[in-house]
């Protein structure tokens, strides 16, 4: 892998980031967001502070994630169109060094926004839970940036990429959500059909990430130890990130100029 053209193009993703003003909206939708939830907590008759950073934390979530990944697939589909990709790859490049660049560039941007993102809850909640919440939301957006290049890879269109990611989040932040209620007495529980699905959703939940885990409004609302849970958020940061990267490179590999 040669390092210096990982690095290249990373610098050249954060600097379309900035050139893109991508950042400068993420700031904006921020400083929104924290204005909002200046709002609902005058309207707030008790515990103001705690509804100021739940609906805070909650929002700034969706709107980190959602972003974050439709700015990798338009970036990635901008550059297939403009036949950069094409132009870098003509060159003795390993794909694995353009992957990874491409990765590290849209981390950077992922990091910033995380960064971002603990400014604004440093108003409502303690610096430690902050942190740790800001700290999981990078990690998130870790797994979106990383399933966002390989759907792309995968697809090459914005309008089915985006949808899978998007889908795919939901259906990882609400399996547990599922489960409890496929596991609900009211549901008749002998019949075959009730087997196989409820068989088939322990299937997805055992392959997707436990992202519901992540960066949840709890922490800066009731302050709990985070210690598991941040170990929890880490290691399925590590192996889902991984496993992702592998099949994408995989797919990259096999794409013909």
């Amino acid at each position: 892998m040669n390092h210096n053209l990982l690095l290249t193009i990373a610098k050249y993703s954060i600097w379309e980031a900035i050139r893109d003003k991508f950042l400068i909206f993420i700031l904006l939708g921020f400083i929104t967001l924290f204005c909002i939830s200046l709002f609902i907590g005058e309207l707030a008759i008790t515990e103001g502070l705690q509804m100021q950073s739940a609906i805070l934390g909650s929002t700034l979530r969706l709107f980190s994630v959602f972003t974050m990944g439709l700015f990798v697939i338009t970036s990635m589909v901008r550059e297939f169109n403009d036949k950069g990709f094409e132009l870098i790859l003509s060159h003795p490049v390993p794909r694995s060094s353009y992957y990874f660049g491409k990765f590290c560039g849209f981390s950077v941007a992922a990091l910033i926004i995380s960064f971002m993102s603990f400014c604004c809850l440093c108003f409502y909640a303690p610096v430690n839970m902050s942190l740790l919440w800001s700290f999981s939301l990078f990690c998130e957006l870790l797994i979106i940036i990383a399933l966002s290049l390989l759907c792309l890879f995968s697809f090459n269109s914005i309008t089915i990429s985006f949808s899978v990611v998007t889908a795919f989040y939901i259906l990882s932040r609400s399996i547990e959500a599922i489960q409890l209620i496929s596991d609900s007495p009211i549901v008749a529980s002998g019949s075959f059909s009730y087997k196989f699905i409820n068989s088939m959703l322990d299937v997805i939940a055992y392959i997707i990430p436990d992202i519901y885990k992540f960066t949840q409004t709890d922490w800066l609302v009731y302050l709990p130890d985070v210690k598991t849970d941040i170990l929890i958020v880490v290691s399925q940061t590590l192996i889902y990130v991984s496993l992702i990267s592998c099949v994408a490179l995989f797919d990259l590999y096999r794409k013909e100029l």
